[in-house]
């Protein structure tokens, strides 16, 4: 009798398959990228232990109060969001040739359940207001827009001193 040679089966070597796997999840690791929102830039004051209250006049005040529903308030008038920057502008550069303790102050208080994208709206609208202040400042003295001009030169830091970003963040209202 004739004994027939068994045939291996077919197999795939799966020895090095751990080693890819790991190859294939470093590269992911490396190569993706992760989103960091990063939140809202400001510059938050130092503390003090016990503040000094000063009185600001009214004239020196833009009060921006934010409802629940995403309504505002400018002054006490009803404004659009976007009607924010026109309407501060005037009030920007009326004081201008100033002393800084004479200039504009914006304070923006919202209520706690506002919604978070109507009060960063507003809160661009009032830096957008100063923003084309100072390029109209800067455009006006020096030929250049503001963002134009050299980090830190003695024109920049005048254009800052002339129109400082004075915006306020008041506490929200406690809800019942």
């Amino acid at each position: 009798m004739i004994k027939k040679k068994k045939l291996p089966e077919a197999t795939i070597p799966t020895s090095s398959m751990a080693d890819i796997a790991f190859l294939l999840l470093i590269f992911f690791l490396v190569a993706t990228v992760i989103d960091v929102d990063s939140g809202i830039g400001m510059t938050l004051p130092e503390f003090v232990d016990n503040p000094e209250t000063v009185e600001v006049p009214k004239d020196r005040m833009a009060a921006v109060l934010i409802n629940e529903t995403g309504d505002v308030l400018l002054d006490g008038q009803p404004i659009s969001l976007f009607q924010i920057t026109n309407t501060l502008k005037p009030r920007i550069q009326s004081k201008i040739d100033l002393p800084n303790n004479k200039k504009l102050i914006v304070s923006i208080k919202t209520d706690r359940k506002t919604e978070y994208n109507a009060y960063i709206q507003a809160l661009d609208q009032v830096k957008v207001a100063y923003f084309e202040v100072r390029d109209e400042y800067s455009n006006s003295k020096f030929g250049k827009k503001f963002s134009d001009l050299e980090d830190g030169s003695i024109e920049q830091n005048e254009v800052k001193d002339a129109i400082p970003i004075i915006i306020s963040i008041a506490e929200p209202e406690k809800v019942k």
